[in-house]
């Protein structure tokens, strides 16, 4: 049974009930296929699924909403090959999707698969959906609702600070976390953010929680795997990476009358979502093409080449910086076997030949794993400049400055779907004055809950504890 697509959305509860009735004590054969953004990774996934008779389950946190096609990168049905897909438009934009609800969808996907007689292979970007696929439930410390709010205060303060990152990363190693500030990759506030909610729920910084237990493959004391896994991570070298990623970019930016990112990004505001308010609209493309629109439609839908091309190196750079925090995440995971995946053949040729071993992928030549490690300490280029192959010339940007002047410059209503949902210019109006503002950023929240939040993450952990006890 197919459940990529639309089909899925309505069998989710069938789904886990199945998997439980298939399940059974011996371990599969699970093939994880990861790596940067527009590294090539679904292509492989789907010639190696026709190789081995295999299915793809999804391991991309934005594929799985509905509509979010284009800017998501979603394999078209067409390209599909005839290859099933799961985990793939399951949740509609205005719901919220966990990594904990991933493993549940991707566990019971991947036993139906193997219950089947087929190979389940997993491929996707999303380093969290992956860990908590590879590792299982952790337990890891979910904030109240207070708490959550305090730490957004903290980090909203802490972006429009003078120094902004670099303020951020020394707040988070003085409230207890030297190690994770340390590491975190520049930019990478999701993660800054949770490392501050680990610490105002624990009072432990984020690396004294158990680690993740591809991180700690041979450890005498780590849990069992679920799954026979053979893991790999695709790479280029960077100058082709950073190109590819560009093309793409712009690729997704020229099908305006079809499914572009634009009319996507469109979407995602006429249902009464604002950029950077929730996962999808907080996704590379969409949050910068939703953030262009409103500045538009602020203009009523006049904008300038200079002002489009501009945003297409926001868009661009956003990606590039991805595709680094990717290739970060997945740094010292020994059981991942870094592959060249510039030549997509070879890289199906080794997944398919190491499948038939019965080593669990260990087999991957020596020589392979060399250069991919060699390449992996390479440093990042020093200095790049993206170079435009579609949006080369004014003349090649009118049909999209048309469409934005013919599409938002006459918006007045949203549909009214829900309560949650208002006019075009009361919202457009209260997102612009949370840019000006930083207490409208975080709606019902009172100033003095900022100096409180401030108080939490001031010196060391054992001080703040001792003040919790006062």
């Amino acid at each position: 049974m197919m459940l990529g697509g639309h089909a899925h959305c309505a069998m989710r509860p069938t789904i886990r009930a199945t998997a439980a009735e298939n399940s059974n004590s011996s371990k599969g054969r699970v093939i994880v296929i990861t790596g940067p953004t527009a590294v090539g990774k679904s292509s492989a996934a789907i010639s190696l699924a026709q190789r081995l008779n295999g299915e793809i389950i999804s391991a991309d946190s934005v594929q799985i909403y509905k509509g979010l096609d284009v800017g998501s990168a979603k394999i078209p049905w067409r390209e599909r090959q005839n290859v099933p897909h799961h985990l793939l438009d399951i949740v509609h934009p205005t719901e919220e999707y966990s990594a904990q609800d991933f493993y549940v969808d991707a566990k019971a996907a991947t036993d139906m698969v193997l219950a089947k007689g087929r190979v389940p292979i997993v491929v996707g970007g999303s380093g969290l959906y992956i860990r908590w696929f590879l590792n299982g439930k952790l337990g890891s410390p979910k904030p109240t609702e207070e708490q959550a709010a305090a730490v957004d205060a903290v980090v909203t303060l802490l972006q429009n600070a003078r120094a902004g990152w670099d303020d951020a990363v020394k707040y988070l190693s003085r409230a207890g976390d030297p190690d994770t500030a340390r590491r975190l990759a520049r930019g990478d506030w999701n993660n800054l953010r949770r490392a501050l909610e680990v610490i105002e729920i624990t009072y432990r910084p984020q690396t004294s929680l158990p680690s993740p237990l591809f991180s700690a493959t041979g450890c005498s004391n780590a849990p069992q795997l679920d799954y026979d896994f053979q893991c790999y991570f695709l790479y280029r070298e960077r100058m082709d990476l950073y190109r590819r990623i560009d093309q793409r970019c712009e690729e997704m930016l020229t099908d305006l009358y079809g499914q572009g990112l634009m009319k996507e990004a469109m979407w995602l505001l006429e249902l009464g979502i604002l950029p950077n308010s929730s996962s999808p609209s907080k996704a590379i493309g969409y949050s910068q093409a939703m953030e262009f629109l409103l500045a538009c439609r602020k203009s009523r839908g006049v904008t300038s080449v200079p002002q489009f091309l501009n945003f297409v190196q926001e868009f661009q750079r956003a990606s590039r910086n991805y595709a680094e925090r990717q290739l970060a995440w997945f740094r010292g995971e020994d059981i991942f076997h870094w592959v060249d995946g510039s030549i997509p053949e070879n890289v199906v040729d080794i997944m398919e030949r190491e499948y038939h071993t019965t080593s669990n992928g260990a087999a991957v030549s020596r020589s392979l794993e060399s250069k991919a490690r060699m390449c992996h300490k390479l440093k990042p280029l020093n200095t790049y400049a993206a170079r435009n192959t579609i949006f080369t010339k004014p003349s090649a940007c009118a049909s999209i400055l048309h469409w934005i002047e013919k599409t938002q410059g006459g918006v007045e209503l949203l549909e009214r779907n829900s309560n949650r949902h208002m006019g075009a210019r009361e919202y457009e109006a209260k997102y612009f004055d949370s840019k000006l503002e930083v207490k409208e950023s975080i709606g019902v929240l009172k100033f003095n809950i900022f100096r409180e939040a401030m108080l939490l993450f001031q010196g060391p952990v054992s001080e703040r504890r001792e003040r919790k006890k006062m």
